[in-house]
């Protein structure tokens, strides 16, 4: 499992994450009262799940030339969404969310 820590504004709101199977899982944390990654992600307890990376962060990706590019220096194959949101969206995203990843479970 990947997974990544989501941050609005600074403030960590929640818990991205892609299973081995390529499912993914997005929960706000207990207790975050902030502003929603997005207006189609209002803030709730309830997990949002889906079998595609969810549409706001897929369009935080960049695409065709600049893409191959990025998985070409990154070495990350190129429909590894998951992973090039990881290696790309950590600082300097055009809105205000942006993603730490965890390493097994860890800070």
């Amino acid at each position: 499992m990947r997974q990544c820590k989501v941050f609005v504004h600074d403030i960590e709101a929640g818990l991205l994450q892609e299973d081995d199977g390529g499912f993914f899982r997005f929960v706000y944390n207990t207790g975050y009262s902030g502003v929603p990654v997005c207006m189609s992600m209002p803030v709730r307890e309830t997990p949002y799940l889906s079998n595609h990376l969810f549409p706001y962060f897929f369009n935080m990706l960049s695409e065709g030339e600049n893409r191959q590019i990025q998985s070409r220096m990154l070495h990350i194959d190129e429909d590894d969404d998951f992973g090039i949101l990881l290696a790309t969206a950590q600082m300097d995203t055009l809105g205000a969310v942006t993603v730490k990843p965890i390493d097994n479970g860890k800070d």
